[in-house]
This record gives structure tokens, C-alpha cells and sequence, in this order.
């Protein structure tokens, strides 16, 4: 379907992508860390500050390597709801979506990802981060079910950064309770 080379072009751009959202996300992050982010009351189980720059970059790459992958699968051609080829099953479950749907869910996501270091880093919200980081869990959570029913694979490659991101909802509710 794409020439190796357009597919590798395609790999660097969508892992490319996906970490531009972290950096823009960093230019709140880093110049609140030793300033505002020190000064708050934080739970026990939050976690030192050196794991932060390895967790999300390894994120970022599953999350383009994710996206590569949905991009490149073929789309299927839908079958009429009689027509030959139908089952009951197709009847009753929705038929896969679009490789158009999921990337775009994708990119709204990634938006949702880097604003959440704006509300809570920079602008020190830390009620309305929780808000929207609930938010942005529901859109991860959105886009790996339409990635694994487009190409199982790019929704195994998401559940990690599901883990982590429940992770930092709780971690951010409970910030925002301790320091209220």
C-alpha cells in the first residue's frame, strides 16, 4: 500500500507528533517545578521528580508508534446491513471506524494532554487540572477502543499510558484536596 520509505517518513512524523505535544506541555511544566510545584502539599505516593522525563517520552513514542499504526491500516469497505456477507452479529454491533474518526479523536486528545500542564502548572488550578484530566482520560480511553477495533495492536500500545494517566488523576485530586 505505502513505499517503506513513506511509511517510515510517516512513523517519524506521528512519533514526532506525539512528543511535540510534550514539549509544549513542558514550557508550562519545567519553570513551575522548583518554584510553585515545591511548595505543595503532595500525597505519599507521588512520585519522584526524575521519573516524570522518562515515563512521558516513552509514552509520547507508544502513543506515535499507536497512531502510525491506525494510519496505515487499509480501511474496510462496509457491507450493506442485508447484503451478502452479513451476520446478525454486524446487526447488532457497530461496524469498525474510520481510520479518520480515531485520528482525529487522537489529535483532539493531544490537545487535552498538553493543556492539562497550562491549567495545572502554569495557571495552578489544580481543581480544574482535575477536571480536565478526567476529561483527558475519557479521550484516551475514547481513542484506544477505536484504535484497537481499527488495529488491536495500537490499542495494547495505549494501555500504558492509560495506567499512567489514572495514575496522575488520582495524584492530581489528591493535590488538589491537600491544597485547597
Amino acid at each position: 500500500m505505502y513505499s517503506k520509505g513513506r511509511s517510515i517518513l510517516v512513523l517519524l512524523l506521528s512519533v514526532t507528533v506525539a512528543q511535540l505535544a510534550g514539549l509544549v506541555g513542558s514550557f508550562a511544566t519545567r519553570p513551575n517545578i522548583e518554584t510553585w510545584y515545591r511548595t505543595l502539599d503532595k500525597p505519599a505516593f507521588t512520585p519522584p521528580d526524575w521519573i516524570f522525563p522518562v515515563v512521558w517520552p516513552s509514552l509520547y513514542l507508544l502513543m506515535g508508534i499507536a497512531a502510525w499504526l491506525v494510519y496505515r491500516t487499509p480501511e474496510r469497505k462496509s457491507r450493506a446491513f442485508w447484503g451478502e456477507g452479513s451476520s446478525y452479529e454486524s446487526m447488532l454491533l457497530p461496524s469498525r471506524p474510520s481510520r479518520r474518526t480515531a485520528l482525529s479523536v487522537y489529535g483532539i486528545h493531544l490537545v487535552f494532554n498538553a493543556a492539562w500542564s497550562f491549567i495545572f502548572f502554569e495557571w495552578q488550578l489544580t481543581g480544574l487540572a482535575f477536571i480536565e484530566i478526567i476529561i483527558l482520560l475519557s479521550l484516551i480511553l475514547w481513542t484506544t477502543r477505536l484504535f484497537y477495533r481499527i488495529r488491536p495492536l495500537a490499542g495494547y500500545l495505549m494501555v500504558p499510558y492509560i495506567i499512567w494517566v489514572s495514575y496522575a488523576t488520582i495524584l492530581n485530586g489528591a493535590i488538589w484536596w491537600l491544597n485547597r
